[in-house]
């Protein structure tokens, strides 16, 4: 299933990039909603690590379950499951692929008051990983970073049953995945990534939480693994409030204080 972007989004990517938003700018009004964060593909929760202390300084109940990593058919349950495990209002957080999880995972909980993608995908109902990755770019924009010959991109493990692990190269990773990250820790983490199954690329999407909950996008700039005009279609369609950043696929890390500044800014419409 090919997308065709609208013109609209380049207009965005043309256009100067909003930089961030005040940390810590919701209003206190009582106990504070729980922020529930799901890791993508090649990361693991530690990934997050810099939003929760920001998050955890300022009041917030903050959970980080694994990610499976294994699909759409098989991750959203079990993020379901761990949501329906927390009561009170829910502010569900996804990065890269952690984004389709919580697309799915969120239908049908009433707690869940507010989606916050990072640099993530948002797929429609039927839509896969791999349809929006293999989306063509507009003129003048490039294709991911992982697009490509395979081979020259990923090393496979293989698993039971047929299905491989992908595992990004370490000498694809510092300038793709980690572009605006130190070239020691860029390093660290292509050596601690943890593995996507092959066979999550075809899975498609259930039913689409975005179209009921309120959404928020942070948009990293320069981004080579969703690139930024990916992440402005699907933004967009989703109706969310979206913010720029100057930030790789890893704006967790460089940009803690503007994915907490999302998260303040959607907490602050719950109550």
């Amino acid at each position: 299933m090919k997308k065709i972007i609208p013109l609209v989004v380049v207009a965005l990517i043309i256009a100067p990039a909003f930089v961030g938003i005040a940390e810590s700018n919701a209003a206190d009004t009582g106990v504070k909603p729980s922020v529930v964060l799901v890791h993508g593909a090649w990361a693991d929760g530690s990934s997050w690590s810099r939003v929760v202390a920001h998050l955890q300084a300022t009041g917030y109940t903050v959970y980080v379950p694994p990610n499976p990593l294994r699909g759409l058919a098989s991750d959203p349950a079990y993020v379901a499951s761990f949501l329906a495990t927390i009561s009170g209002p829910v502010i569900l957080v996804g990065h890269s692929y952690g984004g389709a999880v919580i697309t799915n995972a969120a239908a049908g909980n009433p707690n869940i008051r507010a989606l916050v993608f990072v640099d993530a995908f948002a797929p429609d109902e039927g839509e896969s990983i791999g349809d929006l990755a293999s989306t063509p770019p507009p003129p003048g924009q490039s294709a991911s970073c992982l697009a490509g010959d395979p081979t020259q991109v990923f090393n496979f493990v293989p698993l039971a049953g047929g299905d491989v692990d992908l595992y990004i190269k370490p000498s694809v990773f510092p300038s793709c995945f980690a572009n605006d990250q130190p070239l020691t820790q860029a390093t660290v983490l292509a050596s601690s990534q943890r593995p996507i199954a092959f066979s999550a690329f075809p899975q498609p999407s259930g039913v689409a939480a975005w179209k009921t909950i309120p959404s928020w996008y942070l948009v990293g700039t320069i981004d080579r693994v969703i690139p930024p005009w990916a992440q402005l279609f699907m933004a967009q369609r989703a109706g969310a409030t979206i913010v720029q950043v100057r930030a790789s696929h890893l704006s967790m890390l460089s940009r803690p204080e503007a994915v907490v500044g999302l998260i303040d800014a959607a907490a602050a419409t719950i109550h």
